[in-house]
């Protein structure tokens, strides 16, 4: 009995882990992502984008703002499929592969936009803001592999 007493706290600690780190990534994709639709993001976001070796060309066929309204878009979207799979578990597997997509772009940016790296005191600093989608990354890789379970 101790044991499955034991067992169910970790249970519940890790599913409590769980949701509220999604029910985060979910706040937070929704934020970034409807502040995409502002000129001050679109602005922000270009040198990212127009540096990137996959998105590159975008700005050839769409402008500053139609391209970050489509980023935000899918951000929103990736959003909502998290949410939503809180109760439809057929929706992890679609919310973990755009979380996937999404951060290994992001992160990407890391090693293709030009001056983003910097030496601060002998230490070598980025924006920290693109960063954060490690862990993004790897909660996306966990919501993709909850729905095999």
């Amino acid at each position: 009995m101790i044991g499955t007493t034991s067992q169910s706290a970790n249970h519940l600690t890790y599913k409590s882990g769980y949701y509220v780190s999604l029910f985060g990534a979910a706040l937070i994709l929704l934020w970034i992502g409807i502040f995409k639709f502002t000129p001050t993001e679109a602005a922000a976001i270009k040198p990212l984008v127009e540096n990137h070796f996959l998105t590159f060309f975008v700005y050839k066929i769409m402008s500053v703002q139609t391209v970050s309204n489509l980023i935000g878009t899918i951000e929103i979207i990736i959003a909502l499929l998290l949410v939503f799979s809180a109760k439809f578990a057929v929706l992890k597997r679609y919310a973990g592969i755009g979380m996937i997509v999404t951060f290994l772009v992001t992160l990407s940016y890391l090693f293709t936009t030009p001056g983003i790296w910097k030496i601060v005191d002998g230490i070598p600093v980025t924006d920290f803001f693109i960063l954060k989608d490690l862990m993004f990354l790897g909660f996306g890789l966990m919501v993709f592999q909850s729905n095999t379970k």
